[in-house]
């Protein structure tokens, strides 16, 4: 089963990084965030983060280390907002996360991670890479 792709996974085994790898990871998460219209309280719940970290991450002034389980999070995410990009072209990519799902027990995907933490978040990505037929 391929949960994370092998550079995602070596991220994710990481407890410290240098600061260009946590600006690059920082911002990519800003983007998904951005993107999927999440409010901050969702954003920082989604990261694993405190909201006013998160405030910190999303106007580029987050200067910590982001720990395994964080770093985990991110990967997940970038993998998740990577996967329905290429799945599906138009406005369903980033309306999806947020839009309520029978597959999910009549949840959205963003409710379904925050609720589940990483399992939910593997669960997704998962689901994702079975529509794209790569599981």
């Amino acid at each position: 089963m391929n949960t994370l792709p092998t550079a995602a996974a070596d991220i994710a085994l990481h407890t410290t990084h240098d600061a260009e790898e946590r600006d690059g990871l920082t911002a990519a998460l800003t983007r998904v965030a951005l993107d999927w219209g999440l409010t901050n309280d969702e954003a920082a719940a989604l990261a694993g983060v405190a909201p006013r970290t998160w405030s910190r991450i999303k106007d580029g002034t987050f200067r910590g280390t982001l720990g395994q389980d964080q770093m985990m999070r991110a990967s997940l995410l970038i993998g998740i907002y990577t996967g329905l990009r290429a799945l599906i072209d138009g406005p369903l990519t980033h309306n999806w996360p947020k839009t309520v799902n029978a597959g999910f027990e009549d949840h959205t995907p963003v409710a379904m991670m925050i609720e589940g933490g990483i399992p939910a978040m593997l669960m997704i990505r998962n689901h994702i890479d079975a529509l794209q037929g790569d599981a």
